[in-house]
């Protein structure tokens, strides 16, 4: 049966490691679908990071704007990781696609979520927490997110907020995976 999982929280609080300990319970084919177009070399070195923690039998596909279709290619014996959906709002923001079309974009993100064969793992980054930011792009941007993430949250059978490395259970029938 296909699972989407949400997996939110701030920044470094454990959400891309707990994507990947839950795919690797998994004894599906794991894609990882990364949204993250590295500018600088400290961001380079980051990505290679990443890329070099994960198990190389994983699959990486590196798209930074058209997501959907990547999600419409999956197969129902495959797992994905998709991390991260912050990251994916930024790049269409900064590509020039008004808040209009993000939030369009990101509706029909959800209902490829619905009828998607594959079980996803969606990884992102609570933005709204702090103080209102300063700029216009900022503001969208944040509002953004949170209309996303209420709308992936509601079609998710599971979703999580990461605290200090923790994962708490904000949704799903089973306890808290540790």
């Amino acid at each position: 049966m296909k699972n989407i999982i949400f997996i939110t929280g701030s920044v470094r609080s454990g959400k891309s490691n707990y994507a990947v300990k839950l795919a690797k319970q998994s004894k599906q084919k794991i894609i990882f679908l990364a949204t993250c177009t590295p500018a600088d070399a400290e961001m380079k070195q980051r990505v290679r990071k990443h890329k070099k923690s994960r198990p190389k039998n994983w699959q990486t596909i590196e798209e930074p704007i058209d997501v959907i279709s990547v999600l419409k290619q999956l197969k129902d014996d495959e797992l994905v990781i998709f991390d991260c959906l912050t990251l994916w709002v930024s790049n269409l923001l900064l590509s020039g696609f008004e808040e209009k079309e993000v939030i369009k974009i990101i509706e029909k993100f959800v209902e490829q979520l619905k009828i998607n064969k594959a079980n996803v793992i969606i990884v992102s980054n609570e933005v709204g927490w702090g103080i209102v930011p300063e700029n216009k792009l900022a503001r969208v941007f944040r509002d953004i997110i949170g209309t996303a993430h209420q709308k992936i949250a509601k079609v998710s059978d599971e979703a999580y907020l990461m605290v200090a490395g923790m994962p708490m259970k904000i949704k799903g029938d089973e306890k808290c995976r540790k």
